[in-house]
């Protein structure tokens, strides 16, 4: 079993997510950094798709019953002991302590074996909009441990350096033309702003104008939409957005660029490049 001594300030078990049960209104939720999970999952030798845990801030400490390989990704913060980007082994009754992270938001721990939790229409991952799935980790709370489904291989994964300031490619939206413009979007930079979730990121900058007046039937939405309220200022919805909306969605995310997103903390600033027609 792996105890949580300390959950930080948001810890959850995530997979890859609930696909196929959109129409149902169930959203897709998941790792909000997809390749992140994928990458640590590698690294101890299990399926991409197997359960792991998403570090918010860090912050958290675990305590491993059983000797056990693990490997964390994702935002870098300081692992004690450990690493970051390599598999290693923790001795049985060890307390592995995750530190706060220098860039970045989430971190992901991935144990050989996967993260064992009640699945939930497929899934075994947390969703905070819709209280789908395991509530988030809590000190005190206990988890299993899976069966390892392949060897180790690697010993260590370069990952790129830490974005300052990253440029977001965006295509336009199903309903840009709702719009004066999409200029706005790359015209300066945005500044994520304290009420970004894995719901949405919520962006302070150019604020978006319309052309139309009135309501606009709430429609599907998917990942990666810069849905954009009466404030003019575009929302990027993450992993646990909802499946319907009704603001008008002016731009999209490309799909390589969501995880990306997903790593945008308070007071960074970003920018959107505007790509296709």
């Amino acid at each position: 079993m792996i105890e949580v001594v300390r959950s930080g300030p948001l810890a959850t078990v995530q997979d890859l997510g609930r696909a196929g049960y959109a129409h149902l209104g169930v959203p897709h939720s998941g790792a909000a950094d997809r390749p992140s999970l994928c990458l640590a999952n590698r690294l101890v030798g299990n399926d991409e798709g197997a359960a792991g845990l998403e570090l918010t801030f860090g912050g958290a400490a675990l305590r491993f019953d059983a000797g056990a390989w693990i490997a964390v990704t994702g935002a870098p913060l300081p692992v004690r002991p450990g690493t970051m980007n390599a598999p290693f082994h923790v001795p049985a009754g060890t307390v592995v302590e995750f530190g706060a992270p220098s860039s970045g938001v989430r971190t992901y721990v991935a144990v050989r074996g996967g993260v064992e939790v009640e699945p939930v229409l497929g899934s075994r991952s947390t969703d905070v909009l819709s209280g789908l799935g395991p509530p988030p980790l809590s000190a005190g709370d206990r988890l299993g441990r899976g069966h390892a489904t392949g060897p180790i291989t690697v010993d260590v994964a370069p990952v790129p350096e830490p974005e300052t300031e990253p440029v977001l490619r965006i295509a336009p939206g199903p309903r840009d033309d709702w719009f004066e413009s999409l200029a706005p979007l790359t015209r300066a930079a945005y500044e994520v702003t304290a009420q970004s979730n894995r719901v949405g990121v919520r962006l302070e900058g150019p604020a978006l104008t319309r052309r139309r007046e009135g309501e606009l039937p709430s429609e599907g939405m998917v990942t990666g939409s810069l849905q954009v309220p009466p404030n003019g200022l575009p929302i990027i919805f993450l992993a646990d957005h909802p499946t319907t909306g009704g603001y008008p969605v002016a731009a999209v995310l490309a799909a390589d660029d969501v995880p990306r997103a997903a790593q945008l903390r308070p007071g960074q600033r970003v920018r959107f490049r505007l790509t296709g027609p």
